[in-house]
């Protein structure tokens, strides 16, 4: 059994970081109550815009536009969404189990990928990969990221489309639910109004003013951005929220681990008290023969 002094020393050092991990739960929480707040806010918007591009997508006036084209897809651009830091439970792993998975896809279906990496993990993840494409990687990007950053990852997406070097652009997240769940998936951008959705939008060919490709460059750029934008705010909440439950589960385990040693100790200074009585009798038997 370990001395009182080891065991004293083990428990303080668990305390220090039962203190560290309570502390980043605090802030984990609090982060994902902002992200919730906001992922909240704009997911209405999200959802009107995915409507949008659907119902302009069923349109004539939008079939020959290069931001609705479908094409056969030989190239794919991913989009992969983690984060900077670590200590988020499962997060960034379930992030790189499904990007592997999708690389595999793609390769069996004769696809060259493309890919643009958000977050430190995610580029540390594709660095590792054979053969792995990265035409850009962004990290220490804010939890409302502001227009400079974003406007680049979006620009290089569309960009990378119109020129067709790519026939698809997809995004790997993790889309917030609620605090306790989260659900990775992919989801595609570009061709705009891919993802059939239910919608109310009349279906009669609209009028464009002042004219068709104005407007749709506009309105598709606009609204790709929204559902780009919306999948960084839905990994960031999630990002918090699994930080959150992570640094939970560590501070009480570490409580678990405290009471496990104070036990622990308190045996071995009554084992040690109940030596020094027997050592103490003994000398007193041998004094009194």
């Amino acid at each position: 059994m370990a001395s009182t002094q080891v065991l004293k020393l083990r428990i303080r050092s668990v305390k220090n970081t039962k203190q560290i991990t309570k502390a980043m739960q605090l802030v984990a929480a609090s982060k994902m109550r902002r992200a919730q707040e906001t992922t909240k806010a704009s997911a209405p918007y999200s959802v009107a815009a995915k409507e949008m591009l659907a119902s302009l997508s069923r349109h004539k006036s939008a079939k020959g536009h290069p931001l609705f084209a479908r094409r056969a897809i030989k190239t794919r651009l991913l989009i992969v969404i983690a984060s900077d830091k670590g200590l988020a439970g499962a997060y960034n792993n379930n992030i790189t189990k499904l990007y592997a998975e999708e690389l595999q896809s793609d390769v069996k279906n004769g696809i060259h990928s493309r890919t643009i990496t958000i977050g430190r993990k995610a580029a540390m993840f594709a660095s590792r990969i054979k053969d792995v494409d990265v035409v850009g990687f962004y990290e220490d990007i804010p939890d409302q990221p502001n227009s400079n950053e974003f406007k680049a990852i979006l620009d290089t997406a569309r960009e990378k489309f119109l020129d067709r070097e790519v026939d698809a652009v997809d995004i790997i997240f993790t889309e917030f639910i609620s605090g306790i769940r989260q659900e990775v998936k992919t989801v595609r951008v570009l061709p705009a109004g891919f993802e059939t959705v239910d919608t109310t939008v009349d279906d009669e060919d609209p009028l464009f003013e002042p004219s068709v490709g104005q407007v749709l460059d506009a309105v598709a750029y606009r609204l790709v951005e929204a559902q780009i934008f919306q999948s960084l705010l839905e990994a960031r909440a999630s990002e918090h929220s699994m930080r959150m439950l992570a640094m939970k589960n560590a501070t009480d385990n570490a409580t678990d681990l405290i009471d496990d040693l104070t036990l622990a100790m308190n045996k071995a200074r009554q084992g040690a008290i109940t030596q020094e009585l027997a050592e103490i009798s003994g000398g007193v038997e041998a004094i009194n023969v």
